[in-house]
């Protein structure tokens, strides 16, 4: 169990249980992304980073309904990942970026829209 989906992302960089205890007890999420930079990577990260941060999202969304309910009320809207510290990974930065946490944001509400309507039309 993580206290935030930072937690978990930032922990699921490693194989190692320590390094799981060490960003578990982390009190922020910020913290816990600080620390996630000095762990002892997995080897396969880069392959697998944006499918573990959609089953994240997917089970942030489906264990908080009205977090979302408010990711589906934004209908089709395009969601953008904005900041301004410079990642072109995850978000969109001075107009520039792959917005991948977006995407996922994006797909995820996708899913729960379908979910809805499976839920509605089978009652």
């Amino acid at each position: 169990i993580f206290p935030t989906s930072e937690h978990a992302f930032q922990a699921l960089k490693s194989w190692h249980e320590d390094d799981w205890d060490k960003i578990i007890k982390c009190e922020t999420a910020g913290r816990a992304k600080r620390a996630g930079r000095k762990l002892r990577i997995r080897e396969d990260w880069e392959e697998v980073k944006l499918k573990i941060m959609k089953e994240i999202i997917r089970r942030k969304f489906s264990q908080h309904p009205d977090l979302a309910d408010k990711l589906v009320a934004t209908g089709q809207k395009e969601l953008q990942e904005g900041n301004n510290w410079g990642d072109t990974f995850w978000g969109i930065s001075n107009g520039k970026g792959q917005n991948n946490l977006g995407i996922i944001l994006m797909e995820v509400r996708e899913e729960l829209v379908w979910a809805n309507k499976i839920t509605k039309e089978g009652k």
